[in-house]
């Protein structure tokens, strides 16, 4: 059963009813809903120091989700929802929805480098944003627009995404081989305005309510740490 129809905008309980909603999101597990992974840290990384923000890349799944956990993420300035891997042209909700662009929905992440680390990014993402092992699909959603990729900026994020994968592969800390890409960020192209902070300013909507909640859930839980209760918003979309 594939409940991706909940992700185009205005649909709410309009298309289910509250006792429906809460029915799915009590069984959200049988709909795909992931479940946090204990992943080790990164042996290869770069170390925390002081400089300018610094950007990460990366798609996982539906981009409602990945912006809401990485918006709770301490040392993070702003989490941009949008496009990369195509054309400029074809960098629209609509089209990329077709499956046909070469875009996958995707994030860009300004962060400090001296509180939270590259590597540090790419645990968060592979324990409780998405399923590394999966291809063209996370949770309810498939499609080439909802890979796992890690857009890489400069040969040092390339080496530690790379590096990332293999320890994780080695140490088999999942069933099955990572799919996760590694390619080079051609651009980043910003998605509409109402996409942006969408799991904050819709948290009754079903798909949140059943999927990107709970990573944010699950983010609190296994990291601490790194958890920043105030999110931080782009202020694009209100």
């Amino acid at each position: 059963m594939s409940l991706s129809y909940l992700r185009r905008p205005g649909v709410l309980l309009t298309v289910l009813s509250a006792a429906v909603a809460a029915v799915l999101f009590w069984h959200a597990p049988l709909y795909g809903a992931e479940s946090a992974v204990v992943l080790p840290p990164p042996l290869v990384d770069n170390p925390k120091a002081p400089g300018g923000p610094q950007t990460a890349v990366l798609s996982g799944g539906c981009f409602w989700g990945v912006q809401g956990v990485f918006e709770h993420l301490k040392g993070v300035k702003k989490v941009i929802a949008g496009y990369a891997g195509g054309e400029r042209a074809t960098a629209q909700y609509e089209t990329v929805s077709g499956g046909g662009t070469g875009h996958a929905e995707s994030v860009e992440i300004s962060f400090d480098p001296a509180e939270v680390s590259y590597g540090q990014i790419l645990q968060i993402a592979f324990s409780v944003v998405e399923d590394p092992t999966e291809v063209n699909r996370q949770g309810p959603d498939s499609g080439t627009q909802y890979r796992s990729e890690v857009f890489y900026l400069d040969e040092a994020q390339k080496h530690i995404a790379e590096a990332y994968i293999a320890q994780l592969d080695k140490a088999h800390a999942f069933s099955r081989p990572i799919a996760t890409r590694v390619d080079p960020l051609k651009a980043f192209y910003p998605a509409e305005g109402y996409h942006q902070d969408y799991l904050y300013l819709h948290p009754s909507q079903p798909y949140i309510a059943m999927f990107d909640l709970p990573k944010v859930d699950n983010f609190k839980r296994v990291f601490p740490d790194l958890y920043n209760p105030q999110p931080v918003l782009t202020n694009t979309a209100h």
